[in-house]
């Protein structure tokens, strides 16, 4: 009398179920990138040669629409001396990178510096390479 089990393992595996996941986490990638804005504030800086390699802490933006932005936050013009003065109070050397657009009147970018000379915060005004 011969006993034999009923049950045989398979030898063999299956990938279906582990490309199922990875078509899934692709898909899921592909929707959320497509999903998230840049926060990249579109400026036409004016042309120079002269180029600075120091490193600014903080980025005040002019557009074209005499909007203000303090890194990527849109801001009133009001509210910048005291936005300014909230992120650099803490700094050994205070250095601000001011990016205005090629169209801003000057006296946008004068009040600005201003508002730097006022607390002796370094500007670096921002400029394209010829």
């Amino acid at each position: 009398m011969s006993i034999s089990s009923r049950n045989k393992v398979s030898v063999q595996f299956s990938m279906s179920g582990m490309t199922d996941i990875v078509f899934l986490l692709l898909i899921f990638f592909m929707l959320t990138s497509t999903l998230i804005a840049p926060n990249a504030i579109k400026l036409l800086l004016p042309r120079s040669s002269n180029q600075t390699q120091a490193s600014p802490q903080v980025t005040v933006s002019i557009t074209k629409e005499i909007d203000f932005y303090v890194g990527s936050d849109k801001i009133d013009f009001s509210q910048l001396e005291g936005r300014l003065e909230q992120e650099l109070k803490f700094r050994v050397e205070p250095t601000l990178s001011l990016h205005a657009d090629k169209s801003v009147p000057v006296e946008y970018v004068v009040k600005v510096m201003n508002i730097a000379k006022r607390h002796k915060y370094k500007v670096i005004l921002a400029t394209a390479p010829e």
